[in-house]
């Protein structure tokens, strides 16, 4: 950390990452970057997989799969958003990042956290009506209003992130441009300002406890109403046949719900935790969502799984 300038300045060109801080895991960023790697590549190899497949398949051409497929671009988009930086920390040393960059980094991972847990909403809402009412699914969840669900999502994370950066962007730096993370996040940036950041503080935290919150909300309303169905049903075997359907997203909401709001109210709530701890959870949670959604969904779904397996299956012969 002594290597580089911690003099006063203001609205520095550069930023600098130190990835995982400690001198131990800093001569150890090789070997970290080892599981990192694998994740990253399992994320791309599985989501691009998962678009493929919805693709070429013509029976997969439905609300549930298209949601599927906003969900794998969404993953594709967040893990690249930090990775590639990462990982050049890690290998190359090189920890420089433009102003500019930094707040653009920023942006897309945050928009892109919102807007994923907007898509874990709308398969929520697919699953209710596709369970609860079953008749209206294809004249309710229509291509069009499919499209403006994703559109809405999509707005939903941009509008909601705009104002980190656009406050972020017109604040003073006077303290340092070190940052002690491996990415460009929010909370590990502001702090670096030589301003009031208390009204940023309550906005980020208003909209991880509104939005992320609310969108819990909701799911759970919804999954509610679809347990009460799935019990009304007649026979056991209805019973687990119609909860199966359920049970992958249930599964990738929990592998990103948990790690997302444990690691956001740890670092700021956790100031008894070791930094190097904080910033190696926050890496890893943003990497496990991309890299589990895939696996969860092309075991436990049906139709992705025995296309999977024809498609090896016939490259095999």
């Amino acid at each position: 950390m002594s290597d580089y300038n911690t003099t006063d300045f203001t609205n520095p060109s550069t930023f600098i990452l130190l990835g995982i801080p400690g001198l131990v895991l800093e001569v150890a960023h090789v070997w970290i970057s080892i599981p990192f790697c694998i994740m990253y590549i399992i994320a791309i190899l599985g989501n691009f997989s998962i678009l493929f497949i919805v693709k070429t398949e013509q029976s997969l051409h439905e609300p549930k799969y298209y949601f599927l497929c906003m969900l794998a671009v969404t993953d594709l988009v967040l893990s690249t958003s930090i990775l590639p930086k990462s990982l050049s920390i890690f290998w190359f040393n090189s920890r420089e990042i433009n102003f500019s960059a930094c707040l653009t980094q920023m942006y897309f991972l945050h928009c892109f956290l919102v807007t994923e847990s907007g898509i874990f909403v709308a398969m929520a809402f697919d699953r209710y009506v596709a369970i609860c009412d079953p008749l209206r699914h294809s004249t309710i969840l229509t291509n069009p209003m499919v499209a403006k669900i994703g559109l809405g999502v999509a707005l939903r994370g941009g509008m909601l992130v705009l104002p980190f950066i656009l406050v972020a962007r017109r604040w003073p730096y006077c303290r340092t441009n070190i940052i002690p993370h491996s990415y460009c996040e929010h909370m590990a940036v502001v702090k670096l300002a030589c301003a009031e950041i208390h009204v940023s503080n309550y906005y980020s935290l208003c909209v991880l406890f509104c939005v992320i919150g609310l969108d819990l909300i909701f799911i759970a309303v919804s999954y509610t109403q679809i347990l009460r169905a799935i019990f009304n049903l007649p026979t056991k075997d209805a019973r687990l046949k119609t909860s199966g359907t359920c049970g992958s997203h249930l599964c990738a909401i929990l592998a990103f719900y948990f790690p997302c709001l444990f690691s956001a109210l740890t670092y700021r709530f956790g100031k008894n935790m070791a930094l190097h701890f904080r910033v190696l959870i926050a890496s890893i949670y943003l990497l496990m969502p991309p890299m589990l959604n895939p696996i969860i969904y092309g075991v436990r779904t049906k139709q992705i799984r025995d296309r999977l397996l024809r498609l090896f299956t016939h490259k095999g012969t």
